[in-house]
This record gives C-alpha cells, structure tokens and sequence, in this order.
C-alpha cells in the first residue's frame, strides 16, 4: 500500500505521523495533504536506512534536493559518499544519485545504505548506460530495458524516480517548429527526444504510462515528473515547448493519483525573477498543486562559477511564490563535476534560500527562529546566536578567528551599537 493510498483509506502511517511533528502540524493535516496529491512523503519500503521522512508540497517547509553522483570522466566512490555525508551534515532534505561512470548498481547500493534521507535517481541515465556498452549504442535501448532498470531501482530501495514523460512526438513538435537558443538541456530528455528521433517510436515511459504506474506503485517510488524540454536560458524561458509539456504533465500527474501512485513536478531552470511567480502559479494551476520540484530558478546565465548564489536568489523567489522543494546548484554548475566542497557550498546556499521563502511563506517556527536571534543578537549573547544560526560551526569558526577584545565582535568593538543606550540609561537615567 502506497503512502497515498493509506491517507486515501484514512489511515495515518508512520511516515505521516514523523512529518507532522518535523512541520509542526497534526497528523489529519498531512494526511488529508498526501490524499489530495498536495505533498508526497518518498518512502520505499525497501529503503532500510531511511529514518528521516521528507513530505514535501502546500503548506510544509520549502526543501533542498543535493544532486551527487559518478560521471564519465570521475569515478570516486569515496568522494560521492563524502558528498553523501556532507547532504546529511548541512540539512539536505533528500539527495539523488545521478552516477553515470562505473559500477552504477554498486554506487547506487552504497548510497542508499549511506542515506537516512529519500535518495532519488534518473534510470534513463543507467539504461542509456548499459545500452552502450551492452548493445555498443544508446539507441539499440529497448522498451524493456528501460523497464527493466526501473524496476531494478525500485527493488534496490530508490524512493523517487525523475521519468521524462513529457517529451513525446507532440512536445518535440512544438520544440522543432521554435527557435530555440539552447535547445534541450535536459540529459534525460536529451536522451529520449534523440532515441525517438532515431528509433521512430514514442517516448516509451508516455505510451506504456500504465506499466510505470504499476512498478511505481508496487515500491511505492514517488514519481518526478521531469521537465525534459526545461529552457537552458533565458531566451528561452515559458515558451510553447516548456507549456506543452507542462500540460501534458499535469494530465499525467491525475493519472498518477487515480492509480494510488504519488507524484511531483520538476520545474524550470533558466528563468528570469519577473517570470519566476508565473511559471510557478502556471504550474500549480495546471498539475492540480502537485508539489513544486524546481531546479533553480536560476535568473541569470552569466554566473559560471558562482551559479550557487545566483540560483539562490531565483530559489528564494520561487519558494516565496508556492515552490515546494529546491535543488541545489553548486558552483561547478555548467563547468564540471562538483567536488565534495562544492557540494557544500551548494547546500548551504540552497538551505539559506529555503528559509527565506519560508519565513516569506509565514512559516511560524522560521519567523519565531529569526525573532530569537535580533534578541540572542542584541543581548551579545554568543552562545545563544551559534545555536541559532543556521550553520553553527561556520559561525562559530569566524567569531573566534576574527576575535574582539571586548564582549562584541571585532567590527565594532568597544563602539559596538548593540544594547549601547540600555546600558547607558542604567548608568545616567534620562527622563524624556
């Protein structure tokens, strides 16, 4: 039984009961949520390490998604698990593997044992993979390949799957009579979009919809559904092929619920700030407020090498406007595989954006959290401010490498404003 389907049935699952207390709501709540497909909780059963339950939709906390995972050119398994403990440390929310060099199954293995968190994975990655070296070309990839990885990924444990329904004979239609300045950036939908064109076929995850939804449905894998004609640019942002497949998506996502399987969406990517609040409200409306999975939004092309802070601020933005969960980018973000620090500098950028939207969002423990720290902070109470700030050790780290001789911080020392005229007043009482 699928998380949607007990909440469908009135019972409250463990999983259910978790997420209420981490969202400070009761457990009806999440449950009439996860029975109107307005959050899903990623939970496979097959996933014995998984501890901290992630509900992710309408009215819960913004979450941050850490994307890891092999390439063609670096294969570091330690480095990958590295990146898994760093996801844990700094908060991530759920974390996907997207390993495309190496033993894949065995990575896939290893990260899953690792997580206590919802791991989600891409297996057009793995069967565009496997075709290659098995068939000595991506293109000699059957329909049955593809299920076959599926459902591999389900028995392994993964808890939500990225599936490219939306690419399809029609979607591509609309794509080659635009013109694009980037293209399909999505790999994915790259992938698809190319062995279509080449096989003549459909997109084998559209046609056979109904044997996805059963896979998905036995492992209880929440499916994100993938936004494979994303724009990759600014030039190209809400235009006919990214709408199409949106549409598309959102008759898919009804499917999804009537056949008891949970779903999200996966949004854009490039995005100017003045389009962010209205692909985000374009995707409520369409998809029946399915979660907001979104990747970015980056508002900018021109950040290379700083792509971390500039998709945080279209991040921010877009969770304010109703986005459910943020994944991450990293600095190495259209310039390489990102390094374990990365992976760090992402994370905190991303967690940082997400409490912004929920403070934006009303959200009371994030706006109380924020009152106690102006106290914490006007009071020069030290110890109080590290066990509110969000990154403690970070704090912490540069208070005392940078230390004050006096009880304020070194900016401002003896001169420091905070609780300046209370302290003056108990010496020399003015009446005013």
């Amino acid at each position: 039984m699928t998380q949607l389907e007990a909440a469908r049935m009135g019972k409250i699952t463990p999983q259910m009961e978790y997420v209420a207390k981490v969202e400070g709501k009761s457990p009806e709540e999440i449950r009439e949520l996860v029975a109107a497909g307005r959050v899903v909780i990623p939970a496979n059963p097959n996933h014995t390490t998984l501890e901290r339950f992630t509900g992710i939709g309408e009215g819960l906390k913004v979450k941050v998604n850490v994307n890891l995972g092999t390439s063609y050119d670096y294969v570091n398994v330690d480095e990958e698990l590295e990146k898994v403990d760093i996801a844990l440390e700094y908060g991530a929310d759920t974390l996907m593997d997207l390993s495309t060099g190496g033993d894949l199954r065995a990575i896939r293995q290893l990260v899953l044992e690792r997580s206590t968190i919802p791991v989600g994975t891409v297996p057009i990655y793995e069967a565009e993979f496997r075709a290659a070296k098995e068939k000595n070309s991506f293109f000699n990839m059957t329909e049955d390949d593809l299920f076959e990885v599926i459902e591999e990924h389900g028995k392994q444990g993964v808890d939500y799957i990225t599936v490219h329904v939306g690419v399809t004979w029609e979607s591509l239609r609309r794509y080659q009579n635009t013109d694009r300045v980037t293209g399909i950036v999505s790999r994915g939908g790259g992938l698809l979009a190319a062995w279509m064109l080449h096989n003549e076929k459909e997109n084998p995850l559209y046609e056979h919809y109904d044997r996805l939804l059963e896979i998905a449905r036995e492992y209880d894998m929440t499916l994100s559904l993938g936004d494979g004609l994303r724009p990759g640019s600014l030039a190209d942002s809400t235009d006919r092929p990214q709408i199409q497949e949106l549409l598309l998506i959102g008759e898919l996502v009804e499917r999804a619920r009537k056949a008891g399987v949970q779903a999200m969406v996966e949004g854009p990517g490039h995005i100017p700030l003045n389009e962010i609040f209205t692909n985000v409200q374009i995707q409520k409306k369409l998809t029946g407020h399915a979660p907001f999975y979104i990747l970015g939004m980056l508002p900018t092309d021109v950040a290379a090498g700083f792509d971390h802070i500039a998709g945080a601020i279209g991040g921010a933005l877009a969770g304010w406007y109703g986005a459910d969960m943020l994944c991450y980018i990293t600095p190495a973000e259209h310039l390489a595989l990102p390094s374990p620090e990365h992976v760090k500098e992402g994370l905190i950028a991303f967690k940082i954006a997400a409490h912004i939207a929920d403070i934006a969002r009303g959200n009371p423990e994030a706006i109380a959290r924020n009152r106690e720290m102006s106290k914490a902070r006007y009071a020069l109470d030290w110890e109080r401010q590290f066990e509110l700030a969000l990154f403690p050790k970070e704090a912490r780290a540069i208070f005392e490498a940078r230390g004050s001789r006096t009880e304020a911080c070194s900016m401002c020392g003896p001169f420091c404003p905070m609780n300046l005229v209370e302290k003056t007043l108990r010496r020399k009482p003015v009446t005013l």
